[in-house]
């Protein structure tokens, strides 16, 4: 008796043969939405056509040498300092952000009592303002940032009418000392029509002391307008961004002599109230 042919499965004859191929990679996570000092980018960029028209239409802005901020690496923007409430650090990043063949966001160094008022501190956090300190600055700078700095403090933004673009002392030059830790060029920046925005009259420090604020300075609307008279004035703007000042040439180490970091802080800060004074004839009042 023959043997039984063996069975052939014919199933798959003729079947084009399927390729094992490995699972799709899953797509990379993405970068999260706030940095971990709170800045939201996306809704930052949201707000950029609000503050282009006040920018552009409400303080009709001329800046003038936005070019010299560098379009990457660290830079340590530095300016005078007016208006009570900060608009002059927004209207700056403004001109860059506005301006500039490179845009890029500057982290405005904000002093600290300003966080500790409800929504108020949510708001300028996500907008990328920071607290004023050394080491705030000195991170950020290091992460390749720009960063901006008003080294009047409140006793710039809260100066009287009569004292208007008389750029006061810059402390001790603290903002000298991190730009040469961090070996960081300065900007210098001279900003007219922040002192318009909200005339100081007088400063009632006893208000101060009692609601806990460094000051609480009168204008010819607050507080007598309510809330009406936190609106600025629509005054004339003109911002210049100085040529870089390297400080290169200056070692870290040498940031520890205060003779030193005094004496290059009162130099910016005199290149900064030259161009002031070159600026002010340039409108015919503080309104055009």
């Amino acid at each position: 008796m023959a043997a039984a042919a063996p069975k052939h499965n014919h199933s798959l004859v003729g079947r084009p043969l399927r390729v094992l191929q490995d699972p799709p990679a899953e797509p990379p996570p993405k970068p999260p939405r706030l940095d971990d000092f709170g800045f939201d980018r996306e809704f930052t960029e949201l707000l950029q056509p609000v503050a282009e028209w006040f920018y552009r239409r409400y303080w009709r802005v001329e800046s003038m040498g936005v070019q010299n901020v560098p379009a990457s690496g660290r830079a340590l923007l530095v300016a005078n300092h007016a208006g009570v409430i900060p608009w002059d650090g927004a209207m700056i990043r403004t001109a860059i952000t506005s301006e500039h063949p490179n845009p890029r966001h500057a982290r405005m160094l904000v002093a600290d009592f300003a966080f500790k008022m409800p929504f108020v501190s949510e708001f300028l956090l996500k907008t990328g303002n920071v607290v004023a300190h050394p080491e705030n600055a000195t991170t950020l700078l290091e992460r390749e940032e720009l960063v901006g700095v008003f080294p009047e403090g409140v006793k710039g933004a809260s100066k009287l009418y009569q004292d208007r673009y008389r750029v006061r002392r810059f402390g001790r030059g603290g903002f000298i000392q991190v730009a040469m830790r961090t070996q960081s060029p300065i900007i210098p920046v001279a900003v007219v029509g922040s002192e318009e925005v909200h005339p100081v009259l007088f400063d009632v420090p006893i208000l101060a002391e009692l609601l806990g604020l460094p000051a609480f300075p009168v204008t010819p609307t607050w507080p007598w307008l309510g809330l009406l008279g936190t609106v600025p004035l629509p005054s004339k703007w003109l911002i210049s961004f100085g040529e870089p000042i390297d400080l290169s040439g200056y070692s870290p180490a040498m940031a520890s002599d205060p003779a030193l970091v005094l004496e290059l802080s009162e130099r910016v800060r005199s290149q900064i109230q030259a161009r002031l004074f070159e600026l002010l004839p340039r409108r015919q009042t503080p309104f055009y």
